[in-house]
């Protein structure tokens, strides 16, 4: 099939085209001609939209779509389909499901669910077995099998000695260690930031410092044993200085956010609107500031949409009661790019690819085709018409967000939204 992209403004910076309008030729999954006009033909798929943007594909590194276990949440057929409509051209699987991905054949499960979609499906394999932080998982057999990270997903290893031996078994085959930073004896009970809001709404906190102590004991141990560590969805301005700090003494650390706390804070909580509880949760002014910055000075490697259903019955309770966790994929571009601007937004979308090993190439021809087809100008407010995803758990309903996905090409596919 051959797929013409007309008019696409590049944005890529491994591309000799960066931010230039190109006609963009695609056949068979390759790019075989990049020109200012490219001629149309009948055997050509023609592809025209409006202020066309294209860029690397973009991919979350924090993923949740319930199966197996969950299915009532989101399957893995929907919540593909929602990446793709999303922009993503892969996704990372957390292993928050029942049973948890913890073995080779969960992780096969996981694999094979995926295959054939223009999404890539990359499962996260548990660090711990059931991640109940006690034993240590089959790494080596994951990785072996497809997994490309192991991680508890919100589950903090509470047992420093567990994951000082996470570390330092996963050099041996290279793999990537994630870390939770949440210590759980600061934060009992606590369900959102401990700050001034949470004492005037009468709800339990959960202070800051039960994430930097454990980010700084983290650190500690990446210093001791080497090996390569994230840590997920930092979510306080202290985080952001410690790994800072970390990076410039050369320590193999990446950390991501999500994109609730770079464009919420703790003043919504007034109304209890359970989608706004959140882990980590959200954060105060200066905090959001914070992160921000550590995006644009590199220190924040990458945005995530930490896209997390849960059904109706788990949310719509009382907030003490009520899950942690927000749908996130569909509202993700439009918000980091209400934030970060376009190419700032694109940098942080396809991040940690690298930590990650998957493969990315530039636009360029004779590469692999996987672009994301997107409008960055297109204002819009997220309303639940915009969910695609079966739970409908959402923290960015009725935001105004600036920029909207078309779709993506990928795994010799197209997919628009439609």
């Amino acid at each position: 099939m051959k797929i013409l992209l007309k008019s696409a403004t590049i944005i890529d910076e491994a591309s000799k085209h960066h931010l230039k309008k190109r006609d963009v030729l695609i056949e068979n999954g390759t790019i075989s001609k990049i020109a200012a006009k490219i001629p149309t033909s009948e055997k050509v798929k023609e592809v025209s939209l409006k202020n066309l943007h294209i860029s690397q594909g973009w991919f979350d590194s924090s993923v949740s779509f319930g199966e197996p276990g969950f299915e009532e949440r989101e399957n893995v057929e929907n919540g593909l389909k929602t990446a793709a409509y999303s922009g993503f051209t892969s996704v990372a699987v957390n292993a928050n499901s029942f049973p948890v991905t913890d073995s080779k054949g969960h992780i096969k499960f996981l694999k094979s669910k995926g295959e054939g979609n223009a999404v890539s499906l990359y499962p996260i394999g548990a660090l711990t077995t059931g991640s109940k932080g006690v034993n240590l998982a089959e790494l080596y057999d994951m990785q072996n099998e497809g997994a490309v990270a192991f991680y508890d997903y919100k589950n903090p290893i509470s047992n420093a000695n567990l994951l000082k031996i996470a570390l330092q078994y996963t050099q041996n085959f290279d793999g990537l260690v994630q870390s939770f930073p949440f210590d759980k004896s600061v934060a009992k009970n606590g369900v959102v930031n401990e700050e001034e809001n949470s004492t005037k709404l009468g709800l339990k906190g959960i202070p800051a410092l039960s994430e930097e102590l454990q980010v700084i004991r983290d650190l500690y141990l990446l210093e001791y044993t080497g090996g390569k560590l994230h840590i997920p969805t930092i979510s306080t301005k202290k985080s952001v200085e410690l790994i800072r700090a970390a990076k410039k003494k050369g320590l193999n650390v990446s950390c991501s956010v999500s994109i609730f706390n770079i464009t919420l804070t703790d003043d919504v909580l007034e109304e209890f609107d359970t989608n706004f509880k959140l882990l980590p949760p959200l954060r105060t002014n200066e905090d959001t500031k914070a992160l921000i910055k550590g995006l644009k000075d590199g220190t924040i490697d990458a945005i995530t949409s930490d896209h997390n259903p849960i059904d109706i019955e788990h949310k719509k309770v009382e907030f003490d009661h009520a899950y942690f966790g927000s749908i996130g994929l569909e509202s993700c571009f439009g918000a980091i790019n209400s934030v970060l601007g376009v190419e700032d937004s694109v940098k942080k979308l396809t991040g940690l690819k690298d930590e990650f090993k998957i493969t990315s190439e530039a636009i360029e021809e004779c590469n692999t085709a996987s672009i994301t087809l997107f409008n960055p100008d297109d204002n819009w407010v997220f309303s639940e018409e915009n969910i695609l995803s079966t739970s409908k758990n959402a923290a960015l309903l009725g935001q105004k967000l600036k920029g909207k996905a078309y779709g993506i090409y990928s795994n010799n596919q197209l997919i628009l939204n439609k």
